[in-house]
């Protein structure tokens, strides 16, 4: 793949849908716990957290690939 359509340039904006999706879900979250659904919100934080953890992981997979020019 070459300039705009390299691996590394599909991969980040796939991590960044992720944590904008991360950002929506939060904000959806936030606004039913406002109305006591907190058992939601313990599922939701929950799936959160996880996508928080590989945001980190392909992030640092990213670089790799960048200096790799992939």
């Amino acid at each position: 793949m070459s300039g705009k359509y390299s691996l590394s340039d599909l991969l980040e904006r796939m991590c960044e849908n992720q944590l904008a999706l991360e950002e929506a879900l939060m904000e959806l979250t936030l606004e039913r716990e406002k109305h006591g659904l907190s058992d939601a919100g313990n599922n939701v934080r929950g799936a959160l957290f996880v996508i928080g953890e590989n945001a980190g992981f392909i992030k640092q997979g990213l670089a790799k690939l960048r200096t790799n020019g992939l």
